[in-house]
């Protein structure tokens, strides 16, 4: 696309600018995927207002077009991305260096367009190679690399969705997955606390959209999530089966929280069972309107409700302060840093502070997919786990679901 683009850029050349920012020189911890899609979407206003075009790179560099920006204007872009990644040795200011240095390649279409098409190419034919490459490994490795031919989805596929799921019978869709407390003995089962209700995204687009990929577009697929919380809420209310209102969890939009559905979910509990209901909110809704949610979240614990805070990772638990949040749990996603091997791992241990911190009863570790990961998890404290691995030593009924924690070296289930 990027190649395609610059081509008919030869015709279209006045007033245009482009930049190459060079994310793949950032040293790995720093250039990882939440890394890139927060740096995109900084950028992503200004292009919009200057009639521009954002190219994410499989290497994950960054190139950039503008029409009738000013120098200084992408220079103040440039430095804020930057800022954004002032940890990192690249972003550093060199002496010796020209502009930007190696963070940063600036091009005026208009007089470097044939330097700016040679990037392209070069870049272009480097993707290529890359591909080539792992082809090669996976063939090498009997793997088939994935490939996810899904169209992103539409403002009108949303439209007409958001019509068919006021008149669906979600009940298909519609998965319910506990959240356990492990105790500390081998003998110990784990004993579910509450099962989140969730509609399965995968399972609902499979069904009525399967050659479109609903998740694409953040923000769509947000609004999207506002309907379903709405109908979910809506058939929660009508339920006649009442042990669907006490010890569960239901995932919300802070917007969903204080709409009438809710107001009308609310009325329908019965008296007490409020505070066996959790509600869970996404940080990155949260943080889209901050003062709205402390509204809702003052007005869900008013009513007996527990407030959740989901969607944190080992890097970005450092910035939760749970106690100002004024949040009761905090739901941690697993990564591979649960799953090492190694007892002393320094990055365990770093995120075993944080846990201690914001408190070790109050982290629920979800997205369990190995005993190891429940293993490390123990280790620090961590007493809530949720996900597939849970979910199968449930499903053994098994009492013994593996060594006691302090007892043997740690492996991979």
């Amino acid at each position: 696309m990027l190649l395609d683009f610059a081509q008919r850029l030869e015709r279209h050349r006045e007033e245009r600018r482009a930049v190459h920012l060079h994310l793949s020189r950032l040293k790995p911890q720093n250039r990882r995927d939440h890394h890139l899609r927060i740096a995109v979407n900084t950028l992503e206003d200004f292009v919009r207002s200057y009639e521009g075009q954002i190219f994410t790179l499989g290497s994950a560099d960054v190139v950039f077009v503008c029409k009738g920006v000013r120098l200084a204007q992408l220079d103040d872009i440039v430095m804020r991305m930057r800022y954004m990644f002032s940890e990192d040795p690249l972003s550093s200011a060199d002496p010796d260096e020209d502009g930007h240095g190696r963070f940063a390649t600036l091009y005026n279409i208009e007089s470097q367009y044939d330097g700016f098409l040679d990037l392209c190419k070069n870049l272009y034919n480097e993707e290529q190679i890359r591909q080539r490459r792992l082809q090669q490994i996976a063939t090498q490795s009997g793997d088939d690399l994935p490939t996810d031919t899904r169209r992103p989805l539409s403002p009108q596929q949303l439209g007409r969705l958001e019509e068919v799921l006021e008149r669906a019978d979600l009940s298909s869709v519609l998965r319910r997955q506990a959240v356990c407390a492990f105790g500390k003995g081998r003998n110990d089962p784990p004993k579910p606390m509450f099962r989140e209700l969730f509609v399965s995204v995968v399972d609902l687009a499979t069904t009525v959209l399967p050659d479109v990929d609903l998740a694409a577009n953040r923000w769509l697929f947000q609004h999207l999530t506002q309907t379903l919380d709405r109908r979910v809420l809506k058939m929660l209310a009508r339920a006649e089966d009442t042990s669907l209102h006490s010890q569960i969890s239901v995932n919300l939009n802070v917007h969903t929280l204080l709409s009438q559905e809710f107001l009308e979910f609310d009325s329908s509990l019965r008296m007490g069972s409020r505070g066996t209901l959790v509600v869970e909110l996404q940080m990155i809704d949260i943080l889209a309107d901050y003062s709205n949610y402390l509204f809702a979240r003052d007005f869900a614990r008013e009513k007996g409700y527990r407030v959740c805070l989901d969607g944190i990772t080992p890097d970005t638990l450092f910035y939760v302060d749970r106690h100002q949040m004024g949040v009761d749990l905090i739901k941690l996603a697993s990564s591979p840093v649960f799953d090492t091997v190694d007892e002393n791992d320094p990055r365990l241990q770093e995120v075993g502070e944080e846990i201690a911190r914001v408190g070790k009863g109050r982290v629920i570790l979800s997205r369990v997919d190995n005993e190891n990961m429940i293993r490390n998890g123990m280790k620090l404290g961590i007493t809530l786990f949720q996900g597939r691995q849970v979910d199968q030593i449930l499903q053994r009924g098994s009492r013994s679901w593996g060594p006691a924690v302090g007892q043997g070296r740690l492996t991979r289930s």
